[in-house]
């Protein structure tokens, strides 16, 4: 099988088990505290993106919960926007 059927295979058993919801709520739930917390900051997303060496567009994207941000570039957004980025991985509940 090759990397590319190996991909497709999960993210249909990720459809078919429900988890990709679930993700795509968390990247809504990170890209709208990106957004509050860069308001209250009275950045726009250009000045966010100049900070951590991005582009506005990718801010837009990132804030609008559609794809999932990387890690390392959640890193450099919550340095700019003066923030600790907390990464826990807890036991689901049953």
């Amino acid at each position: 099988m090759s990397s590319r059927d190996r991909i497709t295979d999960a993210a249909d058993r990720m459809r078919a088990s429900g988890e990709e919801r679930a993700f795509l709520d968390v990247y809504a739930t990170v890209g709208e505290a990106i957004a509050r917390r860069r308001g209250k900051l009275g950045l726009s997303q250009r000045e966010l993106a100049e900070l951590t060496g991005t582009t506005q567009s990718a801010i837009a994207r990132l804030e609008g919960g559609g794809r999932a941000p990387r890690l390392d570039t959640l890193l450099r957004i919550a340095g700019a926007l003066e923030c600790e980025l907390d990464v826990r991985l807890r036991p689901r509940r049953r």
